[in-house]
């Protein structure tokens, strides 16, 4: 028979163990709450600061030196300035006159007739003319180059003399058309080489004109007369074979009174050869200048050929007057001013070192300073940088200073700016250096540099030297220590 197992039923006491167990769990809950918030409080806490607190502990250090290295290096020290690159020995050309003749007919290629004169072929500005060259036409007429440093400031023709009749003569001898000497007068043989000058650019040489020719008739037509008025006073019987002399001399001698009629005879022998006398003079005067002729507006005298056309002023249909171009040497030049204290320490020969806007670098020499810089002739036309006030300011003035560069450098970089560094002096070799900031004067006027060492900051004497790029070269007195990484004070 089976048995049916019996139901557990409570146990005596489970009820208060279970109880008890609860109780404790809590306990330990509550315990562990207490404490993780204990140790919270402990560790927020100890994080906190008040703002007295904040402020101190974001509060600087002391200030102490600020100190820099001491180097070795070598230093070099310049003048810099900014400048522009242009063409040497700007120069404005004006015609000294009209080209051709003034009342020249239309036969003569002159400007004739009372017609106002007008550039038929103006000048091209960036060209090269050399000498013999057209720089233009005028009516038609040439505008030849020659070198010389004589203006042209007359008609150059037969008869005339002077340094510039014999500048051109020099001239004409070059080009290869020899009038035979350069004897400073005008002669035949000078106006035969204008001729051949002439006709090989093209044109004829001006001519007498048709006034030169009347004028020419009129003189030799009064020479003409003179004669004739001579032989009638030499015979006024016509044809009684004795000579107006020797009829007033034996007219003087009569007895009879007739002395007066051979007083009259003389009188007109008289007259006829001073007219004579004077017909032939100037006949002469005239034919002294008769003949080709340079035209005063038809030459211009430049002291450098060959030379480059800078700008042209005058164009095409306008009339020529005042300046009608600039010119310039073929030869690069860089043009900078720079303060009156900095030129002291310049002179000519001194290394420059050129770079313009572009960037373009070229090696250079000051070749010019102050005075010796040569002007420009033309009035500036505001590219140029002004380098005096007028002298108002004395010696305070800005000082122009040439730099030369070699030939063919820069020609590109006509008119761009350029800074411009010139070498004033070097050290010898690497040298102790400091900023300048470190350098003192000591109550003696001994110059001092501070040095931190083993924290403090001692003295130590020197003897200061050339400076360049803020920095300065220095060298310690006797008995002083100084040392490339030694720790300069510079500030405070």
């Amino acid at each position: 028979m089976r048995h049916r197992p019996e139901q557990a039923g409570p146990r005596p006491g489970g009820r208060f163990r279970r109880l008890i167990g609860t109780r404790s769990g809590q306990l330990t809950v509550v315990v562990t709450a207490v404490a993780l918030v204990g140790a919270g409080g402990w560790f927020a806490g100890s994080r906190m600061q008040s703002p007295a607190d904040a402020a101190a502990a974001h509060r600087p250090p002391e200030a102490g030196p600020v100190t820099v290295a001491v180097e070795r290096r070598s230093l070099t020290a310049s003048v810099v300035a900014q400048g522009s690159v242009e063409f040497d020995s700007p120069r404005s050309v004006t015609l000294a006159g009209p080209v051709g003749s003034p009342d020249a007919g239309s036969g003569d290629a002159g400007a004739g007739d009372g017609v106002a004169q007008r550039v038929t072929r103006a000048p091209v500005a960036g060209a090269e003319v050399k000498e013999g060259d057209v720089l233009m036409q005028v009516s038609g007429r040439p505008v030849l180059v020659l070198r010389g440093t004589v203006p042209m400031y007359r008609t150059l023709g037969p008869g005339a003399s002077g340094d510039d009749v014999e500048q051109l003569q020099r001239a004409l001898i070059r080009l290869g058309f020899n009038p035979g000497s350069a004897n400073g007068t005008y002669g035949q043989s000078d106006a035969a080489a204008v001729s051949r000058w002439y006709k090989s650019k093209g044109y004829r040489a001006m001519e007498p004109t048709v006034a030169d020719k009347q004028q020419l008739g009129t003189l030799e037509a009064a020479v003409t007369t003179a004669q004739q008025a001579l032989l009638e006073a030499q015979d006024p019987g016509g044809g009684s074979g004795e000579s107006g002399d020797s009829s007033g001399e034996s007219g003087g001698g009569s007895e009879n009174g007739s002395g007066t009629g051979g007083t009259a005879a003389e009188l007109r022998l008289k007259s006829a050869r001073q007219q004579l006398d004077a017909a032939n003079t100037a006949l002469s005067a005239f034919r002294a200048g008769y003949g080709t002729k340079v035209p005063a507006g038809e030459v211009v005298f430049l002291p450098e050929l060959p030379a480059r056309l800078d700008k042209v002023s005058a164009k095409t249909g306008d009339t020529p007057s005042g300046p009608v171009a600039t010119v310039t040497g073929s030869k690069v030049v860089v043009r900078a001013v720079v303060p009156a204290d900095d030129a002291e320490l310049l002179h000519k020969g001194m290394r420059a070192r050129v770079e313009t806007t572009g960037g373009t670098k070229a090696d250079g020499e000051v070749v010019a300073l102050g005075d010796d810089v040569p002007k420009d002739e033309p009035a500036d036309d505001g590219k140029r940088q002004q380098t005096s006030d007028g002298g108002s300011d004395g010696g305070s003035a800005p000082v122009p200073v040439q730099i030369s560069v070699p030939a063919g450098t820069l020609a590109k970089n006509a008119d761009e700016s350029a800074k411009v560094t010139i070498e004033v002096g070097s050290s010898k070799g690497e040298v102790l250096t400091v900023p300048l900031a470190a350098l003192h004067t000591s109550a003696g006027g001994k110059a001092r540099v501070e040095v931190v060492r083993g924290g403090e900051v001692v003295d130590v004497p020197v003897e200061a030297g050339i400076s360049a790029d803020g920095q300065v070269e220095v060298t310690p007195s006797s008995g002083a220590a100084l040392k490339p990484g030694d720790q300069v004070v510079v500030g405070r």
